[in-house]
């Protein structure tokens, strides 16, 4: 039989070639998904049933921690497939499931049908769990055919994305339709899953995941140990922590960092990019500002006294959270530069659980529903523009006792938030049990 989404892959693939083969960075990148992405993978030990939960990234590969402990709590019978997309998003997998006996983590196959047969022959899923938007025709089909249950669980879509979809809605409708239960964030991305085909019946609202992955807390173990190691002392130092940032951020933040420290002598600046793979730009951005600098992966590497105290970049992975517990105050990055749609907001809920003043820029789309709360209750800053970044921080600065309970603010709306994760767990194991059901038969 023809398999019309294999055929139009291919030809995006031939078409785009002259693209992608003459960027270096391009062709690494596509070549390494094709040598990692084709459904190679070991085979695993099938005595037990599988929940396969596919998270793309960084901030989906978090938030599986809490939903397997839930899910294992209940059936201590099932092990687990963990699937990822981005380079990121595998070595937190690793960080936090390789010495797991039970789950297998692998990388989420091009969406060709030979890849996904030979990853769903290897592996067997009694149920797939997707998280947020990670829908693919021939992946969904192939479940179908194999009579695996998939389920959409943290599901949001973007207008961006659901005008794409409508638009191609011949071609994408069943795929939507095959969903076995649509769990999404709220009543508006409930009405746009119903009008791209997901039957309203098998749709409903659970709330985002994302603010039960925030660890609600004072402090966090090890921070002092990493403020140690890179020369940051909470309380005698007042320190401005930049997380996540995107291309052109770091180049914005510097300078106002200049402008502060004329009037806030001792404050000392943080930056940790979103990707690992722009450590090195970002180091470039700091030095040719003329500021010394300290890697957090060689902080040994202590620079020679200056005039200008030393800005730490955070080139590790997993250490974002205990920056964020060393901070008086908190911008978020990949707000500030419009980097496209897909990229509009890093996890500002984070610091918020941590009581944090926090900071964002315009292009938070991809925690609208987070961020609707946080506005609503006055919990955080949304500024506009690098003047307007620069200004709230230093008022944050000046009025530390307002700055806290805007903190504290931040703080309740992520209690308020949480239980998604168990509200999702409960839709899993009912359909885990109903497949068990209809294996007994």
């Amino acid at each position: 039989m023809i398999n019309h989404y294999d055929i139009a892959y291919g030809l995006g693939v031939g078409l785009s070639s002259p693209f992608w083969l003459a960027r270096r960075s391009t062709r690494t990148k596509v070549l390494r998904a094709f040598s990692q992405r084709m459904g190679h993978v070991a085979g695993r030990d099938t005595s037990r049933p599988a929940i396969m939960i596919h998270a793309v990234s960084l901030g989906e590969i978090n938030a599986t921690r809490s939903l397997i402990e839930r899910l294992r709590s209940a059936r201590g019978d099932v092990a687990f497939i963990v699937s990822v997309t981005t380079e990121t998003g595998y070595a937190r997998g690793l960080e936090l499931y390789g010495s797991s006996a039970d789950v297998t983590l692998v990388r989420y196959p091009l969406d060709f049908s030979p890849a996904v047969d030979r990853l769903l022959v290897a592996l067997r899923p009694a149920l797939v769990v997707l998280m947020e938007l990670e829908v693919w025709p021939n992946f969904i089909r192939r479940c179908a055919q194999r009579k695996i249950p998939v389920l959409l669980i943290n599901g949001r879509i973007t207008p961006g994305s659901f005008r794409k979809y409508r638009l191609a809605q011949p071609l994408v409708g069943s795929m939507f339709a095959r969903l076995s239960h649509a769990a999404v964030q709220d009543e508006t991305y409930a009405r746009r899953f119903v009008e791209l085909g997901v039957p309203a019946a098998r749709v409903s609202v659970t709330g985002t995941m994302k603010f039960d992955s925030a660890t609600v807390a004072d402090s966090l173990p090890g921070q002092t140990e990493l403020g140690e190691a890179v020369g940051l002392t909470p309380g005698k130092d007042r320190i401005w922590v930049c997380g996540s940032t995107g291309p052109g951020e770091e180049a914005i933040i510097v300078p106002i960092y200049r402008r502060l420290l004329e009037k806030f002598t001792g404050l000392r600046l943080v930056i940790v990019p979103r990707k690992p793979e722009r450590f090195d730009e970002a180091a470039e951005a700091i030095t040719a500002a003329r500021f010394p600098i300290i890697r957090r992966s060689k902080p040994e590497d202590v620079p020679r006294k200056a005039d200008l105290p030393p800005i730490v970049l955070g080139d590790t992975i997993g250490e974002l959270r205990k920056f964020y517990a060393l901070a008086e105050v908190v911008f978020v990055g990949r707000t500030l530069v419009d980097l496209g749609h897909r990229q509009h907001g890093s996890d500002m809920i984070e610091p918020a659980a941590l009581g944090k003043q926090v900071v964002v820029g315009p292009f938070t789309a991809n925690f609208a529903d987070a961020m609707d709360r946080f506005t609503a209750a006055d919990a955080m800053a949304v500024v506009q523009n690098p003047q307007q970044l620069a200004g709230a921080v230093e008022k944050m600065l000046a009025d530390p006792a307002e700055a806290h309970r805007m903190g504290e603010r931040a703080r309740e709306v992520v209690k308020a938030g949480q239980g998604a994760t168990q509200r999702n767990a409960a839709i899993i194991l009912d359909t885990l049990g109903a497949v068990s059901t209809m294996d007994r038969r």
